[in-house]
């Protein structure tokens, strides 16, 4: 009797044992800027439901260990399954390429195929799919509604270009004694829009970077002369050196700012700080002699090499891909879709003020007629040494340390050489 318990015993332990190595833990290192991976916490309940065996731990982490402690685990090979990164291309080596163990690849092309090509660094012939875009940002502009009423001014319509902003911006400042007529966040991103919808390239045919050409020097001098003759907020940009970010939120929220050229991370933080002080919009992307722009950029989730459940952990990322839980967590993050059919579909953002549903309807409609130079400087591996020489050197134009030629062959120079040490 003993000896036939023990057997059994035996029996279930070896049961259990092999049930245990079957079934397989997914880590996921996961940062937030606002609620995004506690809304992956509950929304992957389903997906655990779906996959008996397969469960994701959710490690939320602070961002600095994204961007720097997660690329030493990478290279030793002791990373998470998955993770929440913003650096596509730099994290590139390192990503899992889902396509062979997905169904339905052109799902996934047709609907993330711009935001697809900011991993596919790896070479000329990389088709990989790598990263599900679950926060996507747009650049473009913010606008106080109720200044532009109290100055009796029309504010420009869909279609008007930088010029039109610049003057009926200095016009309400005038009537109304606003301090700042316009202000940009001192950052080579933000800058690259504007230079793209005046013409700028940034890459030749070859993928080549040409940082200044006709277009970038056209944006380049109207807005050094904005910021000499008072239309630009000077301080933005002259109060900081080297290539320090600064942002002009502070100045727009307290009223002091007409026109506020940042981007749809600022929406909640403008929406919750500004409250009923006064109207605000975001508004149509203004339009230079080329295209009418801003620059896309944003986090998503990816798999890695390393992991020992490749299959499971495309199944995740195809899992986040599809449209209804997208629109679920879009709706939950107040963030903006990447995905194509939720773009044209709209996503109902259920907890957001009118004034915050109206601007990320404004800048989701913007993001479908961005230049495809747009989503390809994003996607540039070395888009931070074009950036940080942008600032650097349009600031050194602005207050007189350079002219705007020598700031603008600076900038070649500065790029040149970074992209040669990058090689």
């Amino acid at each position: 009797m003993r000896l036939t318990s023990l057997l059994l015993v035996t029996a279930v332990g070896a049961l259990v044992a092999g049930g245990g190595a079957q079934a397989s833990e997914l880590r996921f290192a996961c940062y937030q800027d606002g609620v995004e991976c506690d809304t992956w916490g509950r929304l992957l309940k389903q997906f655990e439901s779906e996959n008996p065996g397969t469960t994701v731990k959710i490690d939320i982490v602070p961002y600095k260990s994204i961007l720097e402690s997660l690329p030493v685990q990478l290279a030793a090979s002791q990373g998470p399954d998955l993770a929440r990164v913003t650096d596509f291309g730099g994290l590139a080596r390192y990503m899992l390429d889902i396509t062979p163990y997905i169904k339905d690849a052109s799902y996934w092309e047709d609907n993330y195929g711009p935001t697809l090509k900011w991993a596919r660094v790896n070479g000329p012939d990389d088709k990989g799919i790598y990263n599900v875009m679950d926060q996507l940002t747009v650049t473009g502009p913010f606008v106080n509604k109720t200044l532009f009423e109290q100055a009796n001014v029309q504010m420009p319509a869909k279609g008007a270009t930088w010029d039109d902003w610049a003057k009926a911006a200095t016009a309400v400042a005038k009537a109304t004694k606003t301090p700042y007529p316009m202000a940009m966040d001192r950052s080579g991103h933000r800058f690259a829009g504007p230079a793209i919808s005046y013409g700028a390239k940034y890459f030749d045919a070859k993928g080549n970077p040409v940082t200044v050409d006709d277009g970038f020097k056209a944006f380049a001098d109207e807005f050094v002369k904005w910021n000499k003759d008072g239309t630009m907020a000077k301080e933005v940009w002259a109060g900081s050196g080297g290539s320090a970010y600064q942002d002009a939120a502070k100045e727009f929220i307290n009223g002091s700012l007409v026109f506020y050229f940042s981007g749809s991370w600022q929406i909640a933080r403008i929406g919750k700080d500004v409250g009923d002080a006064f109207d605000w919009v975001a508004a149509p992307e203004p339009c230079g002699p080329a295209a009418c722009t801003g620059i896309p950029g944003g986090a998503g989730v990816v798999g890695f090499k390393s992991t020992k459940h490749a299959e499971e952990v495309a199944k995740v990322l195809d899992f986040m891909a599809q449209k209804d839980v997208q629109a679920k967590f879009m709706a939950a993050t107040k963030n903006i879709p990447a995905n194509k059919e939720l773009q044209q579909a709209g996503v109902d953002y259920v907890n957001a003020t009118n004034a915050e549903k109206a601007a990320l309807k404004q800048f989701t409609n913007d993001l479908q007629g961005f230049s495809p130079i747009a989503f390809e400087f994003q996607g540039y591996k070395n888009n931070r040494a074009i950036m940080n020489s942008t600032v650097t050197r349009i600031t050194q134009a602005i207050v007189g340390e350079s002219t705007l030629d020598e700031a603008l062959g600076r900038i070649d120079s500065d790029v040149k050489q970074a992209v040669a040490a990058a090689k």
